[in-house]
Order: structure tokens, then C-alpha cells, then sequence
């Protein structure tokens, strides 16, 4: 009986020898197609969410579609006519190195007041910590228009707290001083607004990144004669570079496309020397009824957009090479 078993045994068991390989499993398959499954309905949200609005302007893009034809439901096809009316004015290219300084500025702020934030967080105590954190919490899920609401009122001329607090420090004559009267001033009020809503974001991120360094590295740093500004450098640095890197490219995107902080706070103005290419594409598209012409400009923002990406992902892989 004991033969017969171990016969039966050797006929049905898997030959993993050099003689054969073990048959391969029946449910894998399914478990490799598993992960495309569950990505499935984001993708199909994405495809319908994103994707066809995209895809709609796009072709928008390529008609003359005005008050008329929207009326009448005329499709009257230009070709590449909005392309090279939008190209060959100077108004396109003036708001196109407009809305590049002005991320640059505002990224470069966020991230160096931003890391600031998160490196005091790292220090404080647990209560203030707490504090501060909250918020920031709260600045961070502000509505964008409930706060830009409360800027206006404290850069209001005539009733704003800005303005009040600095009559009363001594400079009389921002007593009635109006912050969106010129272009440098408006930039500033929004550009305080919205370094103001991203700070919590890149803060805190940074505070939980350095949770994950060792103290030991610190305790070494310090016993070798480093300083605050060394230890930052040789220790906290190296380890975040992929926090800085990845955060950096969220907020170029985030502030390139910027749009109701630009258009509540004075609707691209004054004479239109703030707009921005979103406030740029909605102003000719939805403000001048010129829904083709928009929809050119909206899709030419979107390619200046992915060149500034590229060439930013082009110079962070340069940066990850170099290191290695």
C-alpha cells in the first residue's frame, strides 16, 4: 500500500527538476490583470471628466464660433486661422512672459517661506506644534474666493486693515492708497494671497518628510561642528531632494493656472496689465464672445504649460543622474 502511494504521489506531483518546470498557476493571470481593473473607473472618470472637455475644446478651437454662430448653430471651420491670429499678437506674447515671472516669483516664495514653515514645525513643542498646525489646516481649506474675498476687504482703500495699520505706523500717505490701481500693486495683493492659500501645503508635507530622517544623523552632524545652516544642507536636504522636487513641480502647475485669486481680486486689471494666460483665454473667449479665438489661446496655455513641465522634469532627472 505504502508503494502505491508514493506512485500516485510522483504522478500527480509538479516536476520542478531540470527535468520540467511547474505548470504554470491558473490564477495568475487574473491577479496581474487585477491592478488594471481596479484602475479601470478612474480612468473612465478621467476619460470623461478630462479627457472629452479636452478633446471639445480642441476642436472648438479650430472654429469661428461666435454670438452668431452659437445662436444659429452655424460650424463655421477656420482651420489654423485662431492659431495664427493669437500667435502673431504681441497681447499673446506680452501675457505669455507675464504669467512665467509671474510663477516663478510665487513658486520661488512658497517653496523658501513654505520650507521655512515646515523646518519650525520639526522644532516646536508638541502644543504649539498643534497650534500652528491648525492653522495652517485652516488657511489650507479656505475657499479660494471666501479668501479672496477677505484680502479685498484688507486691501480695501478706504476701509482696509493694511491700510489703517500702516497710516497708523507712520507712512501717512498709504492712509487711502489703492492696492489695485497700478500693475505692481495688484501683483502684490495676489501674489501675498496666494502664497498665503500654498504655504500650508508644502509646510506640512515638509514637516512629515523630516519625521522619516534619522535623529542619529542630526546627533553626528552636531558632534562633528555643523551648524544650522550645514546640517540643513548635508543632512535634511539630501533626503527631501525628491519632497522638493516633486512639490516644486505641484506648484508650478498650481500657480501657472491660477484663476479666481487673478479674477476676483480686479478681473486682469487695471487696462488688463494682470491678466494671465487663463485670464487671458476667458476674457477673449467668454468676455469678448470670441469662443473660438478662447479656445485656441486655452489650448496654447496648455502647451506652454507642458513645455515649462518637460523642461523642469528634463532638469530634476539631470539633477537624479548627476547625484547618482
Amino acid at each position: 500500500m505504502a508503494v502505491q502511494l508514493d506512485e500516485a504521489a510522483g504522478r500527480t506531483a509538479p516536476r520542478t527538476g531540470k527535468g520540467g518546470a511547474p505548470p504554470a498557476r491558473s490564477g495568475s493571470g487574473g491577479r496581474r490583470s487585477a491592478p488594471y481593473l481596479l484602475l479601470l473607473p478612474a480612468l473612465l472618470a478621467t476619460a470623461v471628466f478630462l479627457g472629452w472637455p479636452l478633446v471639445r475644446n480642441l476642436v472648438l478651437s479650430f472654429q469661428n464660433l461666435n454670438m452668431k454662430e452659437l445662436i444659429q448653430h452655424l460650424t463655421d471651420w477656420r482651420g489654423l486661422g485662431n492659431y495664427q491670429e493669437v500667435l502673431g499678437s504681441e497681447q499673446f506674447w506680452r501675457v505669455t512672459g507675464r504669467t512665467i515671472v509671474f510663477t516663478a516669483v510665487n513658486v520661488v516664495l512658497i517653496m523658501v517661506l513654505g520650507t521655512l514653515l515646515g523646518l519650525l514645525l520639526a522644532r516646536l513643542g508638541t502644543k504649539m506644534r498643534l497650534v500652528l498646525s491648525a492653522a495652517l489646516v485652516l488657511a489650507w481649506a479656505m475657499p479660494s474666493i471666501a479668501a479672496t474675498t477677505v484680502f479685498q476687504w484688507l486691501f480695501d482703500s478706504r476701509y482696509g486693515v493694511v491700510n489703517w495699520l500702516l497710516d497708523h505706523l507712520g507712512w501717512h500717505a498709504m492712509a487711502h492708497y489703492d492696492w489695485v490701481g497700478t500693475q505692481l500693486s495688484t501683483f502684490f495683493v495676489i501674489t501675498v494671497l496666494i502664497v498665503w492659500q500654498s504655504l500650508p501645503f508644502v509646510a506640512l508635507n515638509l514637516y512629515a518628510a523630516t519625521t522619516t530622517i534619522s535623529k542619529e544623523l542630526y546627533e553626528a552632524a552636531r558632534m562633528d561642528g555643523a551648524g544650522t545652516w550645514k546640517i540643513f544642507t548635508s543632512v535634511t536636504f539630501p533626503f527631501l531632494r525628491p519632497f522638493f522636487l516633486a512639490t516644486t513641480f505641484l506648484e508650478v502647475i498650481w500657480v501657472f493656472k491660477a484663476f479666481p485669486q487673478i479674477f476676483a481680486i480686479n478681473q486682469g486689471g487695471p487696462d488688463r496689465l494682470t491678466e494671465t494666460l487663463p485670464i487671458y483665454a476667458f476674457t477673449e473667449g467668454v468676455g469678448n464672445l470670441h469662443f473660438g479665438m478662447g479656445a485656441a489661446i486655452s489650448v496654447l496655455t496648455i502647451v506652454v504649460l507642458l513645455a515649462l513641465t518637460a523642461y523642469y522634469l528634463r532638469l530634476t532627472l539631470k539633477q537624479e543622474e548627476d547625484a547618482l
